[in-house]
């Protein structure tokens, strides 16, 4: 499993920002055609962070799966739940259970000041992203994950 992730804070525009990516309001199943190719990377979506929708990491991991997709997006807070950090830590922690799953990390874009600790090859700052224009902050992190 591919997976691309948005960190940021509350009022960062992960919501606005996987929305205009792909074009998913809540969760769902997408195409997306990746540069260089002809056939699209079947991609679940999810629009809001895990941690605020209670979705621990197991929960998510199944999630995925029952979906059947070749690659997933979503956003994770950089900190745990207030309510419930055992259940839904912080987005390192996220990405650590993903990576153990067997997932490969395609691309983290972080959004505002705070990406929590989270470190991979294909990681970007958008430290503008909560004031800039969102077309212009999809379009970048697009051409970062390699979508067409």
């Amino acid at each position: 499993m591919d997976c691309f992730l948005l960190v940021g804070n509350s009022n960062t525009r992960k919501t606005s920002i996987i929305r205009s990516l792909t074009g998913c309001f809540n969760r769902n199943v997408r195409d997306i055609l990746l540069q260089g190719t002809k056939t699209p990377l079947r991609m679940y979506a999810r629009v809001g962070t895990l941690q605020d929708t209670r979705t621990g990491i197991d929960d998510f991991l199944a999630e995925v799966k029952r979906s059947r997709c070749q690659a997933v997006i979503c956003c994770l807070s950089p900190t745990a739940s207030r309510d419930e950090p055992q259940r839904c830590p912080d987005a390192k922690a996220y990405l650590e259970g993903f990576l153990a799953a067997g997932w490969r990390c395609k691309g983290v874009a972080v959004l505002g000041q705070n990406g929590g600790g989270v470190r991979a090859t294909n990681l970007r700052q958008y430290p503008l992203a909560p004031t800039a224009p969102i077309n212009l902050t999809a379009r970048d992190i697009r051409a970062q994950f390699g979508w067409v």
